[in-house]
């Protein structure tokens, strides 16, 4: 094909804010023309705002033979490092990024250029901001008439302030989405998802660390109280900007709290270090500071003598990030091989042997 071109057109409109929620308007949205040049290694965005998506619908032609070429993920959260880095990561696994993503309240409309320096791929992509779900709207819409109603995903990482608003939107706009964001009420993610919708929902995406928590949790079910009255201390670093506890300590205090049989408040009771000069003492690298998860578990017998402990120790991003691309491609499988909609966990993800 050497132009492809979908447009669009919606009626004009001056448009309210929101607060980040995501809350819809009944509004009428402006006038917005969308027009992808499949051919081109570049093309424009006609309307208020000018700019330029590059490489973003334009693969490479050994991407072409991918059963992924068609699909286009959706990246919300950016420029927050976690987002970043999942965008990055989806490049880097030969995945395109969609011209558009979802950003916060308080960050303003605007361009971004995404690489991955491993390959040199890049895409342009732009922000809006979710006081503007109107434009967010009429982008998404514009975005599946040239992509195809099926060919578009969404990552999330974004607050955990928004984990809830964001879920409705997706289940609104029939949008598959995988949440890497922690925090929010997950019973209400879990009823608002539901079934019959898309999605992959985990606190963590890295490989190692679900085979980890599957153990744990298989190892809780099999021998529950095994290590009964033991008291259990948990201590955790993470960046400064990290607002919650990590949902990974939750999901594994879950388990050893079911192995020693004592309640555990994880909310009271963890111990979270989120100042440099906590994480250095940690065993955090200086170079680390803005992007690590250490996690140290302890178990000790009543008396004292006996004490195990259980370490995991991350420094960067990559590995959530690689493993988050990877829970996309898994969840395009299965919207692929019709199957009705479901919420999957990473675990069903490693189960499936689709974490590379």
């Amino acid at each position: 094909v050497n132009n492809f071109v979908a447009t669009y057109f919606l009626f004009s409109h001056s448009y309210q804010r929101f607060p980040f929620q995501m809350a819809r308007s009944s509004l009428p949205v402006r006038v917005v023309l969308l027009i992808f040049l499949i051919s081109s290694p570049a093309c424009s965005f006609v309307g208020p705002k000018i700019y330029h998506v590059r490489s973003a619908m334009n693969l490479r032609a050994s991407v072409d033979a991918s059963p992924y070429r068609d699909l286009h993920v959706m990246v919300n959260g950016m420029p927050g490092p976690m987002a970043t880095a999942a965008a990055q990561a989806c490049l880097r696994k030969g995945l395109s990024l969609a011209p558009v993503g979802l950003t916060g309240p308080d960050v303003e409309a605007c361009t971004i250029e995404v690489k991955d320096e491993d390959t040199g791929r890049s895409a342009s992509v732009r922000l809006i901001s979710s006081v503007d779900m109107d434009e967010a709207e009429a982008s998404l819409l514009g975005l599946r008439a040239g992509a195809g109603e099926e060919n578009v995903v969404a990552i999330d990482y974004t607050h955990p302030s928004a984990v809830n608003g964001n879920a409705r939107w997706y289940v609104e706009q029939r949008l598959p989405f995988v949440m890497g964001t922690t925090g929010g009420d997950r019973e209400e993610l879990g009823r608002d998802v539901g079934e019959g919708n898309f999605a992959v929902i985990a606190p963590n995406m890295g490989k190692q660390i679900v085979a980890m928590q599957a153990a744990l949790e298989d190892l809780a079910n099999k021998f529950p109280a095994a290590f009964a009255g033991y008291k259990l201390d948990v201590t955790e670093s993470h960046q400064k900007t990290k607002a919650d506890t990590s949902g990974t300590a939750r999901a594994v205090i879950g388990s050893l709290s079911a192995l020693s049989a004592v309640p555990f408040d994880v909310d009271s009771e963890t111990k979270m270090l989120r100042d440099d000069t906590s994480s250095l003492d940690f065993g955090v690298s200086k170079d680390a500071l803005n992007g690590h998860a250490f996690h140290t578990y302890r178990l000790t017998s009543p008396d004292g003598s006996v004490r195990f402990e259980l370490q995991h120790n991350v420094e960067g991003r990559r590995v959530y990030a690689e493993g988050t691309a990877d829970a996309v491609k898994f969840l395009y499988k299965k919207i692929r091989e019709g199957k009705a909609g479901k919420v999957y966990s990473m675990i069903n993800v490693l189960e499936e042997g689709a974490l590379e």
